[in-house]
Parts: structure tokens; sequence; C-alpha cells
């Protein structure tokens, strides 16, 4: 399935730590049950550029972005295995995911012209190629994310200013029982699906800086406000028919704040620049989690960050990067899970044994024996200086996957997260 996100990135060339949920807690080794696979936490995200995480230069639709979808995806990690499936469509309307979800909800492939004529984003013919694994994704999904309606109510930029209040009023609510009626089928197309997920949709915010227009400002304001008020209707109406749907209010965090959270002053576009999309991925995460941990980008010459179920790893024995793989003390995973080690001078290798679970090390050898089987390495394990001590450094990453753990690489965050 083709998603421009790349959303799970499954990285086996970069190898890290693997630290014991237990040991990180200070809890404790970590129990024989941590060791059985647990299940993932599937997220499934439809709508419009907002939800595909676009910003001006990405017209080519080529540009990896890095949007409210991929930094709820980091959110998740520190809860636990994540899985999370992209389908935003730029230029999509309302209308368009009605029948977008038409689709899934029958399992049958449509046109892009069908979904929405003239849709800029190319796409949605691969999207549709796949609806069955879409409709099998939203039926095993935890969390439907949704952002819709911007495209709907975009019109009111161009044209808010020569209307009457009467006219605005009259399109506005025009635009909004549209959404109503269409964003509520769409979610019962969905929630025929799956009962048991979680739907959250947010509202809208308005784009316009106040200096750019001030009587504009007023007038798209008080749209917004009703678009608000639209969505906690629909959401509250569709509680009480037994979807449990909230709402991610995130219309309130861009007031006072167009300017510097959209690129509206620099390109005249509505779509939020990195400190929007943040700011719509903390309310989602919040809806979600009830909080936000707000990740950093280590410094340049840093290693990438390492998280294991959710807290950072802290070691005296900093990662080391080479050949673009990460290697760390081979004394942090045994201390850290409580498995058993076994140093052989003869042949001057470490065996680790994790239930039933075997890995050994052989210094300087470009393979290791996983349960036996023969893998092979870039970088052999090697000898690294920490002040006065000389520790052993391993490649981590494909210890700690074939120890049973979940590794997730995060790219434009440089951090990874392990969990069991």
């Amino acid at each position: 399935m083709l998603k421009w996100t790349s959303i799970k990135n499954k990285v086996r060339t970069c190898s890290v730590s693997l630290i014991a949920i237990g040991f990180l807690l200070g809890t404790g080794p970590l129990s024989a049950q941590a060791q059985e696979i647990t299940k993932e936490y599937r997220i499934v995200t439809l709508g419009d550029s907002i939800t595909v995480g676009f910003e001006p230069g990405m017209e080519d639709f080529k540009t990896s972005p890095y949007g409210y979808v991929e930094r709820l995806e980091e959110q998740a990690l520190l809860h636990g295995r994540t899985k999370v499936s992209n389908y935003g469509i730029a230029g999509l309307k309302t209308s368009g995911l009605l029948q977008f979800t038409d689709a899934i909800a029958k399992g049958e492939k449509k046109s892009s012209e069908a979904i929405q004529e003239a849709l800029p984003d190319p796409r949605v013919g691969d999207f549709t190629d796949q609806i069955k694994q879409i409709q099998t994704e939203v039926t095993e999904a935890d969390v439907i994310a949704i952002t819709i309606g911007g495209n709907d109510v975009s019109e009111l930029l161009v044209t808010g200013e020569s209307l009457t209040d009467a006219q605005l009023s009259e399109r506005v609510k025009e635009l909004l029982s549209r959404y109503s009626e269409q964003v509520t089928a769409s979610v019962n197309d969905l929630h025929a699906l799956n009962e048991d997920a979680l739907f959250v949709i947010a509202d809208q915010y308005q784009p316009l800086p106040k200096v750019g227009n001030e009587a504009l400002y007023n007038k798209l304001m008080g749209a917004a406000a009703l678009f608000t008020d639209t969505v906690d209707t629909v959401a509250a109406q569709l509680n009480e028919q037994g979807v449990r749907i909230k709402v991610a209010h995130v219309a309130k965090e861009f007031v006072g704040g167009e300017g510097t959270m959209t690129h509206m002053i620099r390109h005249r576009d509505f779509h939020p620049n990195q400190y929007g999309y943040e700011a719509i991925a903390e309310v989602f995460a919040k809806v979600i989690w009830g909080d936000y941990v707000k990740l950093q980008i280590p410094d340049r010459e840093e290693p990438m960050n390492i998280f294991v179920s959710g807290k950072q790893l802290a070691t005296p024995y900093k990662p080391v990067l080479k050949n673009n793989q990460n290697y760390i003390a081979i004394q942090d995973i045994v201390e850290a899970v409580s498995a058993e080690s076994k140093w052989d001078n003869q042949t001057k290798s470490t065996k680790i044994t994790y239930g039933t679970k075997t890995v050994e090390i052989k210094m300087g050898s470009k393979t290791v024996l996983v349960n036996d089987q023969s893998i092979p390495v870039a970088t052999p394990a090697f000898l690294q200086k920490v002040g006065k001590e000389s520790k052993t450094y391993v490649p981590l990453a494909l210890v700690a996957e074939n120890l049973g753990f979940d590794v997730q690489y995060q790219s434009k965050l440089k951090t990874v997260f392990i969990n069991p």
C-alpha cells in the first residue's frame, strides 16, 4: 500500500539499545510476561490536507511531511506498539470524505473523480486500489482521527469581505448544514465497520491574521465559532447514538497566532506551518491519552534519542554512531532485562539468554547468532573507552528485535522507540 507519509518506518539498519521497562521505571527486572507480543495500538487517519501534513512546496506530493499525524504517531509510540495508517487526501471536502467512506464501508473501489472532481492529490487512485485493506484497517482501528471542512469553508477567505452580514450568515449556515449531514454519514459508515473505535474529529481554525484585514477577521472568527459549535453538536448527537466520538478543539489554539502558525503571511496559504501542526498534534494527543510529551530533536553531533516504553534512555554509557548505526554497551542490555549472559573467553563471545531466545555476540565478528542462526551485521562488536573503562558495544536494533521487541525509528525526530 502506498503511504506518502511512510508511517511505520521499521529500521533494521539502525541499531539501538534495549532497556527494559522495569529498569527504566525503577520497578525491577522485566517479567517473563513482557516477552509476549503486545497488541499494536492502531490508528487510522482520514481527511483533508491537514491530515496529509501539507505545506507549500509539497505540491509534487513526493516530499515527506512532518505534520500532526507523524507527531501523533510519536506520542502513540510513547504508550506502546503502534501502527498508523494515513489516508489524508489533499483538497478533500466533506462530500469527498463521504464518497471515500462509502467506498471503505462497501469495500468497493471508486475512481478519483467519483470520490471528488479535480482532486489535486495523485495518490487517491493508489488508496482506492487498496480499499479492501483500508476497510480491514478501519475494522481493526482503536482510533479513527479526522480533519475535514477547511476546503468547504475556505471560499469565505475570498468572498467573506464582499458579503453583507446577512449574506455571510446565510452562506455559513448552508455550508455547516451540509457539513453536519455529510460528516455524520461518514462517521456512521465507519462506525458500522467498527463499533469499538474512538473517533476524534477536529474543528476548523481560522487562518487569516487580524492585522491583514480586521473587518474580515472578525467575520471569519464568527464563522469559525459557528463551525466549532456545529462539530460539538454533531459529536453530541453521534454519542447519543452510541458512537464513541470526541472533538479535538484545535481552532482556539490558533487564535492570535494565525500569522505565526500558518503560511498566510508569506505564502497566502492557510495550511499550518510546523508550529501549527505541533499545536494540532498536542490537542489530538490530549484528547486520546490525556497528555502530550514535547520531544526534542538531538543536536547534530549527538546520537539519536532512544525511548523504551515511553521513557528516555539515561545511561552513562552513551550510544555511539558507527556506519549510520547506533551501538551501546552490552552491559545495559543484560542489567536492564535481567537476562542471563555468559562470556566465553575461548571464543571471545557473549551469549545472552532471554526467555527462549538467545543472541550470541562475538568480538570482531561480522555476524551474530540469533537462536543459533547467523545474522550479518555491518560493524562488529567493539570495545569503546568510557572514562577509564572499556565497554563492549554492540549493534542493538538487531538484538532488540530478535529478543522480541518492536523497534521504530522516526527520522524527522531522530529518535528510536522500543516497545515490548
